[in-house]
């Protein structure tokens, strides 16, 4: 017997003062359904998920819920007025006997429930509103963006609850690698249509291609077919006006589809300008210390940042990655050690708050405002990367449209800010890059071209981010920061990282219990007796192939580099490096292929 939808969305029509954002829209969510919910930046799926929440009314059309569907939806901005504290707003809807689902989402979602709301950041009340959420545990869920403000231990024990929930869930995020893990469909907005797919995200970008380059051919072949027409009414017209009025009708309706066809959103024209190349070395640190109340941020740290590094700094929130980065830039005090900066440094500054960006101010003011973009005598004119340039034209250039000029910032969606705050960055030269979240609410082709510039920037970039694949595509270095001070230095990006770690945790558990003179190799034998798999013993082994895999592709990628006949020679430093990095390569790899044959081994017993 069929179970009834969820909630069905039918004919819905919504118009805000412009062009239609969903026009004859039909929608049904079904039980046990896990949708991932893309598109464009600006294309409406906020929009769409608050019209499914029954907070936005649609200009016609109906939404009707199944028998004894609760709809809970994660709001952005929630509104907390008349509570005490996050844990008053949190448990708002449940019995006092059920405060404990609330302190577990608390303790995994990482948000004090007795924080006072009036001394609570964005992200503690967005952290609040998901715990509230996922206590409520409601027959279908919503969820816009819900690993913003998360680090990537809450990020892990979120996926980890949706992936054993009940409860359906559509569900919108930048994060790849959380919704290849957790979606079985996917709902794309594009230019007011709504296609769905019974695949989850990972198989998004080849059917957005395959739907493209349809379309493609089809607008070709009107095209072809409009001017075949066209010539045709110009020449032999008049021999056949009478009986012909009907195909020049025709005519005259293909070129009515043509014209009404909506152009698809392009890529916004990024680009990054590395200027003057800096010193080689471009930040030395020694023995650096750092504690804020008797908490220490980092102890005895000593690094190198060399140019053209993409170095990563991951943790957990709160542990002290973005005073890490100040503190290596000279911006923020030490208590011990020194930190000595590279010649010819230019450096351009994302931060996490979009705090250079003011809420008040037009997009054009925040532009041409800009001290270091403005041009003397032209009004309308911004410098950009030593060449001046119309204001409106750059903005265009960052999809931004001439209405959106001389609107206020704080009328735009958070994917928006975080190109507008892009487009002051990238306006000047610069070989150090400082990246402090910058993939938050950026769509995903925004998020493809950021990636392939920061591939191709001749400059440096140091980078917090919570996103796994951002960090897996861009980082050569991964500073792993987890509290009392310990800052662990590993190579690669975050796969790297977490191979790294599990490959090294079994040696540094064993090595204070060898007995004296025993060494490491008696606890390796002890490792190898049969035993019961765990979870994550499984896990593990499911997972070694493709991380040996990879490693195999950088060591050929590495040792073709090093056959370059030229390269000692003339990149000394190069060599060097990628030869450090493949002897480090080929020890992780012999590392992850013992571990494989251990739990292979375990496995089978």
């Amino acid at each position: 017997m069929a179970r009834a939808p969820l909630l069905q969305l039918s004919d819905i029509s919504l118009t805000f003062g412009g062009d239609p954002v969903f026009d004859a829209l039909d929608l049904v969510v079904q039980p046990n359904d896990r949708v991932a919910l893309v598109g464009r930046n600006g294309s409406g799926k906020s929009t769409l998920m608050k019209v499914m929440a029954g907070l936005v009314e649609p200009d016609k059309g109906s939404i009707v819920a199944g028998p004894g569907v609760s709809v809970g939806y994660m709001e952005q901005e929630p509104e907390m007025k008349g509570f005490a504290t996050l844990g008053d707003f949190a448990l708002s809807a449940l019995d006092p006997s059920e405060a404990y689902k609330v302190e577990r989402a608390g303790a995994g979602l990482k948000f004090d429930p007795a924080r006072p709301v009036e001394t609570a950041s964005g992200g503690e009340r967005r952290r609040a509103a998901l715990a509230k959420l996922m206590a409520e545990a409601p027959g279908l869920m919503l969820l816009d963006e819900p690993t913003n403000h998360l680090d990537i231990e809450a990020i892990g024990w979120l996926e980890a609850e949706l992936s054993t929930t009940r409860t359906a869930f559509v569900l919108i995020s930048h994060d790849r690698a959380f919704l290849n893990a957790l979606t079985r469909a996917t709902l794309w907005i594009d230019r007011g249509q709504v296609r769905r797919q019974e695949k989850g995200f990972a198989g998004f970008e080849a059917w957005r291609d395959a739907t493209w380059e349809e379309e493609d051919m089809q607008r070709h072949k009107l095209d072809r077919k409009i001017k075949s027409e066209a010539r045709w009414a110009v020449e032999g017209i008049s021999a056949r006006r009478t009986r012909n009025q009907g195909r020049v009708r025709a005519l005259q309706d293909l070129r009515a589809e043509r014209a009404s066809q909506i152009r698809r959103q392009g890529t916004a024209a990024m680009a990054l300008d590395a200027g003057q190349a800096s010193g080689k070395k471009v930040i030395e640190a020694v023995g650096l210390a750092k504690a804020f109340d008797g908490k220490p941020i980092v102890q005895d740290f000593t690094f190198t940042v060399q140019r053209g590094d993409r170095i990563a700094f991951v943790g957990p929130n709160g542990v002290g990655k973005t005073t890490l980065i100040k503190m290596l830039m000279g911006q923020e005090p030490v208590d011990q050690g020194t930190v000595k900066l590279g010649s010819k440094l230019e450096a351009a500054i994302f931060d996490q708050a979009r705090a250079q960006l003011d809420p008040d101010m037009t997009l054009w003011d925040s532009l041409a405002g800009d001290p270091e973009m403005r041009v003397s005598g032209k009004a309308d004119q911004i410098m950009v990367r030593g060449m001046p340039k119309h204001v409106v034209g750059y903005l265009k250039e960052f999809l931004f449209d001439d209405a959106q000029a001389r609107a206020p910032v704080r009328s735009l969606s958070g994917g928006e800010k975080a190109r507008l705050l892009l487009a002051k960055i990238m306006a000047r030269e610069s070989n150090l890059l400082v990246l402090d979240e910058p993939t938050n609410d950026l769509d995903v082709e925004t998020l493809d071209l950021l990636q392939d510039l920061l591939g191709e920037y001749p400059g440096t970039v140091l980078l917090v981010s919570h996103d796994r694949d951002f960090l897996d595509r861009v980082a050569s270095t991964t500073i792993a920061m987890e509290g009392n001070g310990r800052a662990t230095v590993y190579a690669g990006g975050w796969s790297d990282y977490q191979a790294q770690r599990s490959v090294d945790a079994p040696v540094a558990q064993s090595s204070g219990k060898a007995g004296k003179g025993q060494g490491a190799e008696p606890q390796k034998d002890a490792q190898q007796k049969p035993g019961k798999m765990t979870f994550k013993d499984k896990h593990r082994l499911e997972e070694l192939p493709s991380v040996i895999a990879r490693l195999e592709a950088e060591i050929a990628k590495l040792e073709e580099f090093l056959g370059e006949p030229d390269l000692f020679t003339n990149e000394p430093a190069k060599f060097a490096k990628a030869s450090d990095a493949l002897v480090e390569r080929h020890t992780t790899l012999s590392d992850a292929e013992e571990e494989w044959l251990l739990l292979e081994e375990k496995a089978n017993s």
